[in-house]
């Protein structure tokens, strides 16, 4: 019994923690917000990959997308909310900065991203897909697997939205702060056009 647990480890750590629209996201939102603003957002972002997670292991993700029309539909809609994201990090007023309305990520906005996330289905159909922790039983096999992984998840997120909001504190120039968000912002969305890219190449 989990005598792959290692390797699980080394990989949901690599599939998950590299950077991509969840982690940039979370790093930007910290960066710009603060990790106290940010808290919410993050806690969506992670139910939103619980439940790419469980859609992936189901089935039921592989399903809805080999339906006609929807990849397309799906595409158009994370598109536009990785678009507005990436505006209102960019735009976000320094941190500290008072008589200023601070439009933050919101949880309900964490978890419609995660869903939409093309980085998170494929990573997850490579982790539940290319390891066994419990031989024989598929159902714990796969309980086991979500079980690792959302530790693996909180650790990831904690650490991005912290990092992100440290960067900022050691730049306090209001000029400085602004290209730290624009930066992130940029990041973002090069990072979904990869994500994007990569899953259609994937994909055939």
């Amino acid at each position: 019994m989990l005598h792959q647990l290692p390797a699980f480890l080394l990989a949901a750590f690599a599939l998950a923690g590299s950077p991509g629209p969840n982690t940039l996201s979370l790093a930007a939102t910290g960066a710009a917000f603060g990790v106290r603003a940010g808290f919410l957002y993050m806690v969506g972002l992670t139910l939103g990959v619980v439940l790419v997670m469980l859609l992936t292991a189901s089935g039921i993700a592989g399903v809805l997308l080999a339906l006609p029309g929807a990849a397309p539909v799906i595409g158009v809609l994370a598109a536009a909310y990785f678009a507005w994201l990436a505006w209102h990090i960019a735009t976000a007023p320094p941190i500290g900065a008072t008589n200023v309305q601070r439009r933050k990520p919101s949880f309900f906005g964490g978890v419609f991203q995660s869903l939409v996330n093309p980085k998170a289905y494929a990573a997850m159909a490579a982790l539940f897909s290319g390891f066994v922790l419990i031989t024989g039983h598929l159902v714990m096999d796969a309980g086991a697997k979500l079980a690792v992984l959302i530790g693996v998840i909180i650790i990831v997120n904690v650490s991005w939205l912290s990092g992100g909001a440290a960067l900022t504190r050691l730049f306090r120039d209001p000029r400085l702060n602004r290209v730290i968000n624009i930066g992130f912002a940029v990041l973002l969305i090069a990072s979904v056009i990869f994500a994007l890219v990569s899953d259609k190449l994937l994909g055939g």
